[in-house]
């Protein structure tokens, strides 16, 4: 087996990026000899490895016309503002000229192996690509393209592992769980064993100590209309997030959720002075909703459309709904929304959220809480 100087070079880019920079292929249709590889929380979120041949400055231009075609796709499947891409370029003719300057597209050429560590402008962006390019070396082509295909493979397999963790069907308990217990203070409540008035939470109570009304009033429901609409979107939210995270970090979400919700309803009726009481689960539902959101935006490259098409406009139509019709406490929603999208970042997804993000997460949530108490008992 005889390995060609550019076969070369793009395995190593390869094995570097995927096994230490943890990008992801991604696949484009109508290219050849190209390589896409994405990872949104790096400085390049899109990094191109081509080695066609670029022979003349107006070949160039296509090609970065087309790059920028293929970067406005990615960035709209990862629902992403910016998107700043580096196209590495490995077969290109003398009187090319590089120095273009082109907004969120820069471009490096690579003529050799070598390039890898003597680069200063490659070096300058990667410098840990140094010591990746001399772990790779080997006695032969061979040896060489083994050792490559299997770090990767191996690289690859952890993550699949994890993704099947994460999606593979388990049993559904806390969310049947919280739907009984639901069910159960309501029939309590309507066979008058147990006062409902006592789950409503409201500025009043609240600053009459009665704090316990902040998780209890996610347990109690006005009427069957009211119960029979939460529970079921608690089913079909719950079981979906129940699913992905798992039960203890599923539970922590729903309690943070409805902890936002109460608080937040509250608060503002403690500004406004109407003193509204609010009971129910929809605030923390509108966590799971939260929480749903930002699982789906780290996974959107795998779920596709389903947040632009499916969640966010379930969101902004129930939020709508709830600002139109009366009777709704639809700042317990807000909350609830806010409070559940924290959640997420606090307990966090196996193989996607930073150690930084759970930190950012729970620093937030304390700030948030605060600034909820002050508004309602100190303003």
């Amino acid at each position: 087996m005889t390995m060609s100087n550019l076969d070369e070079i793009t395995m190593r880019l390869v094995h570097y990026f995927v096994t230490k920079e943890n990008y992801q292929p991604v696949v484009v249709n109508g290219t050849q000899n190209e390589i896409w590889l994405e990872n949104t929380e790096k400085k390049y979120s899109v990094i191109r490895i081509n080695s066609n041949y670029i022979h003349n400055n107006e070949q160039l231009d296509f090609d970065i016309f087309k790059t920028k075609n293929v970067v406005k796709q990615i960035k709209k499947k990862t629902l992403s503002f910016n998107c700043d891409a580096l196209t590495i370029l490995l077969n290109v003719g003398e009187n090319v000229n590089l120095d273009k300057t082109v907004k969120h597209f820069d471009f490096l050429q690579i003529n050799d192996v070598n390039d890898l560590t003597s680069s200063n402008a490659f070096t300058k962006i990667f410098p840990d690509i140094k010591e990746d390019v001399m772990s790779l070396d080997a006695t032969d082509d061979i040896e060489f393209f083994l050792h490559v295909t299997n770090d990767i493979n191996e690289e690859t397999e952890k993550k699949n592992k994890i993704y099947d963790k994460t999606f593979r069907p388990k049993p559904i308990i806390v969310t049947y769980i919280l739907i009984a217990i639901n069910v159960l203070t309501f029939l309590l409540a309507f066979m008058n064993i147990v006062d409902a008035n006592k789950f409503y939470v409201s500025a009043s109570a609240l600053k009459a100590g009665e704090i316990y009304r902040v998780i209890a009033a996610a347990f109690m429901h006005a009427d069957v209309i009211h119960i029979a609409c939460n529970m079921y979107s608690l089913f079909v939210l719950g079981s979906q997030l129940e699913q992905v995270l798992g039960r203890v970090k599923f539970i922590v979400v729903y309690l943070i959720s409805a902890i936002f919700g109460s608080l937040m309803s509250a608060a503002v009726s403690s500004i406004t002075g109407s003193n509204i009481s609010s009971v129910g689960a929809s605030g923390a539902i509108f966590g799971l909703m939260g929480c749903l959101f930002y699982f789906g935006y780290h996974y959107r490259l795998y779920l596709g459309n389903v947040l632009v098409t499916q969640l966010i406009p379930v969101i902004i139509l129930n939020l709508g709904l709830g600002f139109m019709l009366p009777g709704i406490d639809n700042f317990a929603h807000i909350g609830g929304l806010v409070g559940g999208l924290f959640a997420g970042m606090i307990v966090g997804i196996e193989g996607k959220t930073e150690k930084s993000d759970t930190i950012n997460g729970i620093i937030v949530t304390v700030i948030l809480l605060g600034f909820l108490c002050y508004l309602l008992f100190f303003r």
